[in-house]
């Protein structure tokens, strides 16, 4: 059984340390982490399962607004990719941050093309981050489950 745990916990540390390295999340992700505890051990889960909540409202949006041809109101996409780059920031999603900024970009040079581009790239990036995360917290119940503690992973 010690073994499998320490199997797990190696395979825990691995994974967290390559989404960091990968670029998929970045310091604020580990701060997140320190806000939870044994009071709340689904702090970081909750937290990031209403960012997925938003991103699919926000993403809408978008597509919405985008889908209005000729009659595109860059700003209203602006505020939403605005929201999403904020949303996106407080969590540690690195990726869908950074590709916020050059979306916001576009909207304020009233880029169609650019703003339909990144729309396509922020909706790859979240998903593909969810994904990500869903098996970095499935790992997580892995350990628990064979009574382990999951490892606080130093990325610096």
């Amino acid at each position: 059984m010690d073994a499998l745990v320490a199997q797990l916990q190696m395979q825990f540390r691995d994974y967290t340390i390559s989404l960091y390295q990968q670029g998929f999340l970045d310091d604020q992700f580990t701060e997140l982490k320190k806000l939870q505890d044994d009071g709340s051990p689904d702090f970081v889960a909750e937290v990031l399962s209403l960012f997925f909540e938003d991103c699919v409202k926000l993403i809408g949006n978008m597509a919405r607004a985008l889908d209005q041809t000729g009659t595109v109101d860059f700003s209203q996409v602006g505020a939403s990719v605005h929201q999403l780059k904020g949303s996106s920031s407080s969590v540690g999603a690195k990726r869908v941050k950074g590709l916020c900024v050059t979306f916001k970009e576009y909207c304020e040079a009233k880029n169609y093309e650019g703003c339909v581009r990144c729309l396509q790239q922020v909706d790859i990036e979240y998903k593909a981050l969810k994904t990500k995360l869903q098996d970095m917290f499935n790992l997580e119940k892995q350990i628990i489950q064979a009574g382990g503690r999951v490892p606080q992973v130093d990325i610096n």
